[in-house]
């Protein structure tokens, strides 16, 4: 009986270990917090309402604050959910306009981002363009400089050093983020 309750002991012990295991695992994966996008061809606050009124919409957008003056919005996602940056684009085209800029800012544990590499952040594939290798920890935020999120000039500067998957933004069939420290 007592070797039967210190095994009983030893699982229930291993399952703790597990699940604590697996918690921090997902601790360590970094998270999306929030964007600021600055869009183009905004005429008049009524423009700046309809950006507004189209991104408010999507789904893992919790709150937006705008600044009119200077077109941009900045954006605080729901915690725990998807962030889909090709859906941000999107609601700025519906709107009618365009994204000369999308900056994340992002929580990283421990990642190392190295120049081209692609690493694994909140689900999404991104590859750093430009620095150094570095260990990204903390609260950092990067530009992300695909087509639809930079200006045509800016673009066309990038394509330079991105590599191949940049003029498409995939490699494999998986969406890849090119992105500027």
């Amino acid at each position: 009986s007592d070797i039967s309750y210190a095994i009983i002991n030893l699982l229930y012990m291993k399952k703790i270990f597990f699940l604590l295991f697996i918690s921090f695992g997902l601790l360590a994966n970094a998270q999306f917090k929030k964007a600021d996008l600055r869009a183009s061809g905004l005429t008049c606050a009524m423009c700046s309402k309809a950006v507004y009124k189209s991104l408010s919409s999507i789904a893992f957008v919790e709150k937006i604050n705008v600044d009119i003056q200077k077109s941009t919005y900045e954006i605080i996602f729901k915690s725990g959910m998807g962030v889909d940056f090709d859906a941000l684009s999107r609601a700025v085209v519906d709107a009618g306009f365009s994204v000369a800029q999308l900056q994340v800012t992002s929580v990283f544990n421990g990642i190392k981002a190295k120049k081209g590499a692609q690493i694994e952040v909140d689900g999404k594939t991104i590859q750093f363009i430009n620095g150094n290798d570095q260990l990204l920890s903390g609260e950092k935020t990067f530009s992300i400089v695909d087509k639809n999120f930079v200006s045509a000039k800016e673009f066309k500067k990038y394509s330079a050093s991105a590599g191949k998957t940049y003029e498409s933004g995939f490699a494999d069939g998986k969406r890849v983020y090119h992105a500027i420290l």
